[in-house]
């Protein structure tokens, strides 16, 4: 499946910034993983993004939508750059950062997960869960586990993924979603501080879990997470800003600062 004319759009740029922890990068630059059950590889070639793996069926039902293709970045991009210097140059170092449209549960589950980690454990642990508790697409590929399945397990069921304190928190999360206790399509369609309260119910999830939740398995442009990374981010290169200067694309924007500011430390040198 070929697909053509995209712009700001860059695969390593929106599949491995830190909003989806499943993807790998293959020896020709593309980008191989599983989504919704899907296993395809990304690769770019020019203006054209290839698939494959993919019917036309399951692009337009799955990837154009995953990959937030009908959106103007180039537009949104400009207009956030007008908002501060700082921001243009962060756009400007990964224009083609996209928001991935993440299947809900998976997007809670992993930043769950993600929590007093840094990337390489993150993938690590969410590749453990998938390994033992999903279902094998082929060698080394496997579906995430639902959160019925994971509803099912005890913290020591868990013990081989090596997720720590986090176990707990990833069974409630499970047992929440998949009695309907929390509803995430309910959650998606909330103004944004009773959606946080909501996915706050869930043991071990606090703000940042939760509008990491929203902007990435919920596609809520308008949240902005703060985790260590950003609040240093904001307090150097935007002290006189907070989250909701950044307007309803406040997300991308988010992404832009968070990719830009991780790849940049000597920004942050004493």
């Amino acid at each position: 499946m070929i697909i053509g004319n995209i712009t700001d759009f860059d695969l390593a740029q929106t599949l491995d910034c830190g909003q989806a922890f499943r993807w790998k990068e293959q020896a020709d630059g593309s980008f191989k993983g599983v989504a919704y059950g899907k296993l395809v590889t990304f690769r770019k070639d020019g203006d054209s993004i290839v698939i494959d793996g993919a019917s036309e069926e399951d692009f337009n039902k799955i990837w154009k939508n995953y990959l937030d293709l009908d959106l103007d970045y180039g537009n949104i991009k400009a207009n956030l750059s007008k908002l501060h210097p700082t921001l243009a140059k962060a756009a400007e170092f990964a224009p083609g950062i996209r928001i991935l449209n993440q299947e809900p549960w998976e997007a809670l589950c992993s930043f769950i997960i993600s929590q007093n980690n840094n990337i390489p454990r993150i993938k690590g642990i969410v590749e453990r869960l998938c390994q033992n508790f999903g279902e094998q697409i082929e060698q080394d590929f496997y579906t995430f586990p639902s959160a019925g399945k994971i509803a099912a397990l005890s913290p020591e069921d868990l013990a081989p993924i090596r997720a720590g304190f986090r176990a707990r928190y990833i069974i409630d999360g499970a047992a929440k979603v998949a009695s309907g206790e929390i509803d995430l399509e309910k959650v998606r369609r909330m103004n944004i501080d009773e959606a946080r309260k909501e996915l706050m119910k869930i043991t071990g999830v606090g703000i940042k879990v939760a509008d990491c939740t929203l902007l990435y398995g919920l596609h809520r442009l308008d949240c902005f997470p703060l985790d260590v990374w950003m609040k240093r981010a904001m307090s150097t290169l935007f002290p006189d800003m907070k989250p909701s200067d950044f307007g309803e694309y406040g997300g991308i924007a988010q992404q832009y600062i968070f990719h830009y500011s991780r790849m940049h430390p000597e920004l942050f040198e004493d």
